[in-house]
């Protein structure tokens, strides 16, 4: 047996690996000219890597922990020692002992406690069967903001906590979008975490790595800078058609996201689309400023920040283990990132720059500066996930997961465990293999 995986992210690499351990033949087309997909690094010194993309981790995942493990990868713990910075209220700037923000204390709890009773509303299996799914798909979470949070602090930190845990701009997400990302995603308390939560951990190194060492397993069955065009199917198999020639399999894996698949003409044609009319990218830019050493820990700081304006709306210490190099990573995102992403690199990096000098005084010019645009790289169609809007989810749910005859799905937006982090897409990569092999099995001894 053979099968035809179209993208080679944590996803499809996953099921690739997978499947020839099983014993199929398979080939991977990725459109790029690297493996990664949404998890992307970038040499900021000789031999030091950051996170252009995906990066963070915890103990709840499991898959990820596991395929680490099983790379030889190890962790590094996101840096939290030291004082924040806010840029908040028109106050000026502040710095505080922990993360939480100089707002109010009761607004920000009803706001958390608000939040925490809507993702109790939803099925994380299925959000378009939890009770009350209509009213809840039908309005936005910018609808929810305007008829929930009465206080100024509640209103003002509400979309920069979207924008931090979704990428998202509370216009362009339905509320039961929202609910299920965060129940999905293990609760809000565990996504807004650093130590014990979501974002305890990076992988050292970078983890673009996963990827790297998945496609070496793989050798010469991957195939980069061969985008798909087309996947035509009859009654003896699939032929995927792309720019540099077809491929004829059994079976073949989508695993690129909803934007993209939806991009693919499929012959017939599947029962429902990949993306729905509100389906929206991801709102995501990553900036990284470079410096000698993580010189604001010289200061008592940890170099995490959030701000009212942009363009980093939040800010966090990225530098590797060895302390060789400082790495500030500048998070850009919702309504900003598209403002931010439209401006011509020179303003983007001297906005980035007068930013940080405002947030952390005495900081000397970076070294050097790196802007990861994912809003308009042709091959990602946003980052961290699609975000869906009302009316997506009864209508692109009950298909997310199912085969449309031999094409199979796979990508973190099709999990509804982890939703939108790299441990989704991992397990999702370990269930169309899984599925594939139930399918086929009979048809072919070595599955």
């Amino acid at each position: 047996m053979n099968v035809v995986v179209v993208g080679a992210g944590l996803a499809g690499l996953t099921a690739a690996a997978d499947l020839v351990a099983a014993g199929v033949e398979v080939t991977v087309l990725e459109a790029r000219e690297r493996v990664g997909g949404r998890t992307h690094g970038i040499e900021v010194a000789p031999g030091s890597w950051a996170d252009a993309g995906a990066a963070y981790l915890g103990d709840r995942h499991t898959a990820l922990l596991a395929l680490l493990a099983e790379l030889d990868l190890k962790t590094t713990p996101t840096v939290t020692t030291g004082g924040s910075r806010f840029a908040l209220g028109g106050d000026g700037d502040r710095t505080s002992s922990g993360r939480f923000p100089p707002l109010s204390a009761v607004a920000l709890g009803e706001l958390f406690e608000s939040l925490e009773e809507l993702t109790r509303q939803v099925r994380a299996d299925a959000p378009w069967l939890s009770v009350d799914a209509d009213r809840l798909d039908g309005r936005t979470a910018a609808d929810w903001a305007g008829e929930h949070l009465r206080h100024p602090d509640a209103r003002l930190f509400f979309p920069l906590f979207l924008g931090e845990m979704m990428a998202a701009d509370p216009a362009d997400v339905s509320v039961l979008h929202l609910a299920f990302y965060l129940r999905s995603g293990g609760g809000i308390r565990y996504l807004n975490a650093f130590a014990g939560g979501a974002q305890d951990s990076r992988v050292d190194g970078g983890a673009h790595q996963l990827c790297e060492r998945l496609a070496a397993r793989l050798g010469e069955r991957v195939r980069l800078g061969t985008p798909v065009r087309a996947v035509h199917q009859d009654g003896d198999g699939v032929t995927v058609v792309a720019r540099t020639g077809e491929f004829r399999a059994d079976a073949a894996v989508i695993a690129v996201p909803p934007l993209l698949a939806d991009a693919i003409e499929h012959r017939p044609g599947p029962p429902a689309p990949r993306s729905g009319g509100r389906v929206a990218p991801g709102c995501a830019v990553k900036v990284h400023l470079i410096y000698p050493t993580p010189l604001w820990r010289e200061q008592g700081l940890s170099g995490w920040s959030v701000s009212e304006h942009g363009p980093l709306l939040s800010t966090v210490d990225d530098s590797p283990a060895d302390g060789a190099v400082g790495v500030l990573t500048g998070f850009v995102t919702g309504r900003e990132a598209h403002r931010f992403a439209a401006l011509p690199a020179a303003e983007q990096r001297a906005q980035a720059l007068a930013q940080a000098e405002r947030l952390f005084p005495g900081l000397p010019a970076p070294i050097a500066c790196h802007v990861t645009d994912w809003i308009n790289q042709d091959y990602s169609r946003g980052c961290y996930a699609a975000l869906f809007g009302p009316g997506d989810w009864p209508r692109l749910g009950p298909g997310l997961t199912a085969p449309h005859r031999r094409v199979h799905w796979a990508g973190t937006e099709t999990s509804t465990e982890f939703f939108g982090l790299m441990e989704g897409a991992i397990r999702s990569g370990h269930r169309v293999a899984a599925e594939i092999k139930k399918s086929y099995g009979r048809r072919d001894d070595h599955v």
